[in-house]
């Protein structure tokens, strides 16, 4: 049976906005695998967690990546982390989640600390709503990523919407996120209609539409 890939998100400032349960996972997997091993070893020391470290960063991406997925696949855990904040963001961290999750490798979110969210929080701005399907034609042609949060009663008429504006675009739906049924799925809007109709939709959603692919 292969291990498990934890994403663990870490303080982006202060120590003490880290998660239980991230030290938890930091002090129960067999290798964590981080941009900066001097950064995050002093991260680990400060909790008195004594787990081996291995860089996976920008310049060794390409030749660590593999090494991690076969000690994934021989059953370890490995953590990972960025040198600050959640990994998979703005760091490295996306290539080795997209490959462990395509080589059938469970990948386990552990959230805590991140920017993004932290700047919105204290912004004090919301989100217009609008027709669903012209908002989203605006965001069809963007060369990023969109995230959408979605409520169970709604979902079905999201998923209508994507699949009309997007059509095939294979899209990530994460349900149930840190809860005993977690799901983390990626594929047509289309398959995801069909998949949660013949189940029961439960749970809040969140949806993550890939960027625009301007190589075809």
């Amino acid at each position: 049976m292969s291990g498990t890939l934890y994403v663990v998100a870490t303080p982006i400032g202060n120590l003490e906005d880290i998660t239980a349960r991230a030290l938890r996972i930091l002090r129960e997997v067999d290798v964590v695998a981080c941009e900066d091993t001097r950064r995050t070893r002093a991260l680990l020391t400060h909790f008195d967690i004594h787990v081996p470290t291995v860089s996976y960063y920008e310049h060794n991406k390409l030749t660590r990546g593999p090494q991690l997925l076969r000690q994934l696949a021989d059953g370890r855990s490995i953590a990972l982390v960025s040198d600050a904040g959640t990994p998979g963001i703005s760091d490295p961290g996306v290539l080795l989640v997209r490959e462990a999750r395509t080589a059938g490798i469970r990948v386990v979110p552990v959230p805590g600390p991140s920017a993004v969210t932290a700047a919105l929080s204290a912004a004090g701005l919301s989100v217009k709503s609008g027709r669903r399907v012209n908002r989203l034609k605006a965001l069809r042609d963007l060369e990023m990523t969109i995230v959408v949060y979605e409520s169970p009663h709604r979902i079905d008429a999201a998923l209508e919407a994507i699949a009309e504006v997007f059509g095939d675009r294979p899209i990530v739906v994460a349900r149930e996120l840190t809860k005993q049924f977690e799901e983390i799925v990626t594929a047509p809007p289309a398959e995801h209609l069909e998949r949660l109709r013949a189940g029961v939709a439960r749970g809040e959603f969140t949806l993550v539409i890939p960027a625009a692919d301007r190589r075809s």
